[in-house]
């Protein structure tokens, strides 16, 4: 990179463990291992821990970590959200303003919501090279989500947050519905990149589940687990399940394991205590990194759960993980869906409509009685991973973009100049 810095804002850094926090963290730290400077600005929160209150500077890895805003409200009120995005953007602006020099490379993220759309102006006074990594779109998402009160504003937002696409040197997208949806507001082909998300694939292999001492620590040896791993926001939905664990009430060999957390969590965990199905369940919290391969692959399947208001906007990543331990995915999402389709092209899973939970139960029960089928299901899940979402494949394509990225904003930087 000659010595030109990235610089990448985004809400939540390393130690945070939300998927953006950790693929950020992944992709920066491997960036700076090669010498690159690397800078990341963030706040001083961590999703999970409404009081934490991290060192406002810290260099790890070789990463500038630069944390300027502490969230004061959490996620409890819409207001208070409101509010802490605003602080945020205000920040985070400030801090760019500050730290960036011509020339750099500017990496803005969607957490919070808009970031785009109240960073590019900084970028383009500070002649930086903007390049805007969508995990999401919003107020699209905002509105498939039932916030009826950003209705009078959504048209406002979606021109600044398109004309803030439409201003940056690339936009990186994680699939092909999202890249379409960039298409239809307007912005170049040109300035649209896919890289999927990923996890790590070398540390998390299959492990059978004799081998697993997860299966006896968790009383699990012999059941049938469907497991869920990660978090369970406002874009999922648990009704599915929760239908299907009634019609296998009586069949106490299967559990349903989660693990992680979220905004529905609590809300999940209520409806299992009021349904009587407690003995179905078991909750667990987020696991640590290193025992990502054991944790995973616990279940014999997992669920993974998208609203069809979702598609196109948001991409479930903990589909990579569950592919890297093996283990057939139940995509309970929209049939012609993007996670439906990879499913269904590589014969990893099944694919179940949301509010069907009787066809959820007989895919569990078919799992359930063909092992081997089930089996295979798996072995092709790891297939599809190393054939087409590798961890390294990413970040070369990150290098590919950044490089290229470099070499344009040379180029654009020397045509003004004469």
């Amino acid at each position: 990179m000659n010595g030109r810095r990235l610089i990448f804002v985004n809400r939540f850094f390393f130690p945070d463990h939300s998927a953006t926090s950790q693929l950020l963290s992944d992709l920066a730290f491997h960036l700076a291992k090669d010498g690159t400077p690397v800078s990341v600005i963030a706040s001083r929160g961590l999703y999970d821990d409404a009081p934490a209150d991290l060192p406002a500077f810290e260099t790890k890895g070789g990463v500038a970590i630069h944390r300027v805003y502490r969230p004061r409200f959490g996620r409890g009120s819409l207001a208070g959200r409101a509010v802490d995005c605003l602080a945020m953007y205000a920040s985070f602006a400030g801090a760019v303003w500050r730290l960036a020099a011509p020339g750099d490379c500017l990496i803005v993220k969607t957490d919070p919501p808009l970031l785009s759309v109240a960073l590019a102006p900084v970028a383009r006074m500070k002649k930086l090279a903007l390049i805007n990594w969508l995990q999401d779109l919003y107020p699209e998402v905002a509105l498939g989500l039932g916030m009826r009160a950003l209705t009078p504003l959504a048209p406002l937002l979606r021109a600044a947050r398109n004309a803030s696409l439409k201003g940056a040197h690339c936009n990186v997208v994680l699939g092909e519905r999202m890249r379409r949806a960039l298409d239809a507001a307007g912005v170049g082909a040109a300035q649209v990149e896919i890289i999927a998300n990923w996890c790590d694939d070398e540390l998390i292999r299959p492990i059978p589940p004799g081998d697993n001492p997860l299966r006896s620590a968790w009383g699990l040896d012999d059941k049938f687990v469907i497991g869920y791993s990660g978090n369970l926001g406002r874009a999922h939905e648990y009704a599915t399940l929760l239908d299907a664990a009634e019609v296998l009430r009586m069949e106490p060999d299967v559990v349903f394991l989660f693990i992680g957390g979220g905004q529905l969590t609590q809300a999940l965990r209520s409806e299992v205590e009021r349904r009587g199905l407690a003995a179905m369940f078991q909750f667990r919290p987020y696991q640590p990194a290193s025992g990502l391969a054991q944790s995973l692959s616990v279940a014999d399947a997992h669920w993974i759960s998208l609203s069809p208001a979702m598609e196109g906007l948001i991409v479930p990543s903990k589909f990579y993980g569950v592919a890297a331990a093996g283990r057939p995915i139940i995509a309970v999402t929209d049939p012609a869906g993007e996670i439906a389709e990879l499913v269904g092209r590589s014969l990893c899973g099944a694919v179940v409509a949301p509010g069907d939970g009787r066809a959820l139960a007989r895919v569990i029960r078919e799992f359930k009685h063909d092992r081997a089928k089930l089996a295979q299901m798996g072995r092709n899940a790891r297939a599809l991973l190393d054939q087409s979402f590798r961890r390294k494949a990413a970040f070369e394509r990150w290098e590919r973009l950044l490089r290229r990225v470099e070499c344009e904003s040379k180029k654009t930087n020397v045509q003004a100049e004469t």
